[in-house]
């Protein structure tokens, strides 16, 4: 198995397309996950929060 620490000081090479995009799509899901995991937790909270106030 070749080593991969010696091409750290090797100069940079282009990605290809497809893999760019590849990788930007897989994040634009998870930051859509993210956003959406997000989006429900915070309103799952504030519902409990408004339960508990009325209540009392």
């Amino acid at each position: 198995m070749e080593n991969p620490f010696k091409n750290i000081d090797q100069p940079l090479q282009e990605v290809p397309q497809e893999l760019k995009g590849k990788v930007m799509h897989d994040i634009a899901m998870a930051k859509l996950l993210m956003e959406l995991a997000e989006l429900f937790s915070y309103n799952i909270g504030h519902i409990i929060d408004s339960v508990t106030s009325k209540r009392k």
